[in-house]
């Protein structure tokens, strides 16, 4: 099942149909057509040019391919800025208007962009509605990205006062909710308050989590209207979309997928990785800077699994180097075939490659192709149909599920308040969470991410690593659920106004175990400390807590001045620091097999995946590795061995 980004409008005609003809014999199946079309389709308003894109369709059915088209909402054209400017988004930085001329130039609360988006998402689904080539549809294209989820506009500030009054009712309650005394901030009605941008200093944190809730539910509300009119008009096609990093659209996910049929990821691993470690860790950053960190875009696989509710599809995946990241390394060989196994093994069911043939000109004319300007094949090519082949050969099965027994809970709201109130740079949500998911997979230990509402009954461990805001309706889940639960630091420590817990932290986990947190200190990353665990001594820091025990509570991990830094009951796991990933590993692993997971001695740089009845080895290093799987059942090689070779994977089945 793989496919394919054409972008037909660029290239003349006489090109399309030996393109169909290759693409076929590569072995694709699906062609994903239109997203950025809007100015082709409709080069003005009312007059629409759909005979190029008909024909784009009939040359690559012709060839039995099935094609997903796109809605082209993320690039709305010059003569609709023109005639609707307030589509245009104001910069919440500068307070400056984000002007046409690349794309995403559009402002969720924009009403006029809402009917537009609405209105060319239909003439397009009513088209194609019963054309028998065309099977799906992707709504828009990364939405959110690029910093768009927020706007400064009038648009938004109008609609954001229209939303605060609905959530609290009367300006007293918003008031008091919000603690306004502090700084002489009380309202007298809500159209006194202004959006929480371009203040001298810090703004109030209730009204910026306040104000990222709104505009999350913004984006929402658009997507599940284009969503609706889809389906509306093609009930018979899959409606998917094609999502980045979790982090990245400072949206709620879960919301955003939930009327999806399934959800989609764009992989680009090198550029990703870049992003994350350049700045963050020098030394990661150059030992993976032609592979991607081993965990990283396994990360993402699986909180788009998560968001999907099941398997998911990658609708973009890097063949080669990109133009966007702060630098754009080449792929080492064999990676691509690499990472399109990879995100098998993490649940998906497709793989889309980004793009058939690199353009020759405008803003991505520096991102690699399937296929080169001149038309000759990329390295890729051979590496796609490696993988091709051994999709057939090893009879793998892309409609079984990922079966994890562990789960780590995830929430856009912990990355929005650790972000409004930062107290530590060096608390970083996004690499906090990754340093606990890394630790797992390490231990060969398959992660599902699940939301706060999610039925947990199936897990046996359930990791928390950072979730300042935890309910009642979540405690009450966890009490029920048969699992050990580990909470990192910070969590339990707010109240859903962003306000400390009047009980102290960590809040309403206290019904889980009798602890308080009464004084917290943040330090920088380079002022670690020892914590002691069971005779060995790691190192930890960043975020410190001191906490208060109560009756049935022992502490397993001391800081060196003998402090609480880890504490446990029969049902929690607290951890009062952030310590390194060594030591995150050691602890997950006892507490793992104290829950009766199965963990794996791997060595460094080799992953474990298990799909199904597979088991999938991947090797980041370059060096072959032996995996000693200390397997209790009968197991098949059905592509290389024990011995995985050197940025390689090897698959075995049981028997």
């Amino acid at each position: 099942m793989l496919g394919v980004c054409y972008y037909p409008e660029h290239w003349p005609q006489d090109m399309w149909q030996q393109d169909a003809i290759e693409m076929r014999a590569l072995g694709l199946t699906y062609v994903r057509l239109a997203e950025f079309s809007w100015s082709k389709l409709e080069p003005q308003e009312g007059t629409y040019n759909f005979d190029w894109l008909d024909k784009a369709i009939a040359v690559l059915a012709e060839q039995d391919l099935k094609i997903i088209l796109c809605t082209p909402t993320a690039t709305p054209p010059k003569w609709l800025i023109d005639k609707f400017p307030d589509i245009l988004p104001v910069d919440i930085n500068t307070g400056t208007t984000r002007g046409f001329g690349s794309r995403r130039h559009y402002d969720f609360s924009s009403e006029n962009y809402f009917r537009e988006s609405m209105r060319i998402s239909e003439v397009m689904a009513k088209r194609y509605a019963s054309h028998p080539a065309v099977v799906g549809w992707q709504t828009d294209n990364e939405i959110a990205c690029h910093d768009t989820t927020h706007s400064g506009s009038d648009n938004a500030k109008h609609a954001f006062q229209a939303w605060l009054e609905k959530r609290y009712g009367t300006i007293e309650s918003l008031n008091e909710a919000w603690g306004t005394i502090f700084w002489s901030m009380e309202y007298q009605d809500f159209s006194q308050i202004e959006l929480p941008i371009l203040a001298v200093t810090e703004t109030h944190p209730s009204h910026q989590l306040a104000y990222r809730r709104f505009s999350s539910e913004q984006v929402v509300r658009y997507h599940d209207a284009m969503i609706a009119v889809l389906k509306k008009h093609c009930p018979e096609h899959f409606v998917t979309h094609n999502f980045i990093p979790m982090t990245d659209t400072q949206a709620d996910n879960f919301a955003l997928a939930e009327k999806l049929n399934f959800a989609c990821y764009d992989n680009y691993p090198l550029g990703r990785t870049d992003l994350f470690f350049a700045d963050r860790d020098t030394d990661t950053f150059k030992r993976y800077m032609r592979t991607g960190h081993p965990d990283f875009a396994s990360c993402s696989f699986d909180h788009v699994r998560g968001i999907s509710k099941d398997n998911f599809w990658i609708m973009e995946q890097q063949p080669g180097p990109v133009n966007w990241a702060h630098h754009n390394p080449r792929p080492l060989p064999g990676m691509v075939r690499l990472w399109s196994w990879e995100a098998v093994a993490h649940g998906a069911e497709t793989i889309c490659y980004f793009r058939w043939r690199q353009a020759a000109f405008a803003q991505e004319q520096m991102h690699a192709g399937i296929k080169r300007v001149d038309n000759s094949k990329s390295v890729a090519w051979q590496e796609i149909e490696q993988f091709r082949d051994e999709l057939a050969e090893t009879e793998f099965d892309l409609t079984a599920s990922v079966n994890s027994s562990v789960a780590m809970i995830m929430s856009t709201s912990n990355q929005w308040v650790t972000e409004i109130e930062r107290q530590g740079d060096s608390f970083d949500h996004q690499l906090v969470e990754f340093e606990y998911y890394s630790a797992l997979r390490q231990l060969g230990i398959d992660v599902d991410f699940v939301s706060p509402n999610a039925d947990l009954s199936s897990y046996k461990l359930v990791v928390v690593p950072c979730m300042p805001i935890v309910d009642k309706v979540l405690i009450s889940a966890l009490e029920a659920s048969p699992a050990h639960i580990v909470f990192g630091p910070r969590s339990g420590a707010k109240t859903e106004e962003l306000t400390l817990a009047p009980e102290l932290g960590p809040g309403n986990i206290q019904r889980l175990i009798p602890i308080k947190v009464e004084s917290t200190e943040t330090l920088r990353a380079d002022c670690t400390m020892p914590i002691l665990y069971k005779g060995a001594s790691y190192s930890a820091g960043r975020w410190n807590e001191e906490l208060a025990i109560g009756e049935g509570v022992k502490t397993i991990a001391r800081f060196s001045n003998q402090q609480a830094a880890v504490v446990q009951n029969d049902k929690i796991t607290y951890l009062a620091t952030l310590s390194d990933v060594e030591f995150l590993r050691v602890l997950l692993n006892d507490l793992a097999v104290a829950c009766g997971v199965k963990t794996y001695l791997l060595p460094e740089d080799i992953r474990l995946s298990q799909r199904g009845q597979f088991g999938l080895l991947f090797n980041y290093s370059a060096q072959a590795k032996r995996v000693d799987l200390g397997a209790s059942e009968q197991l098949e090689f059905v592509l290389g061995s024990e011995e995985v070779a050197p940025y390689s994977l090897s698959i075995y089945k049981r028997v």
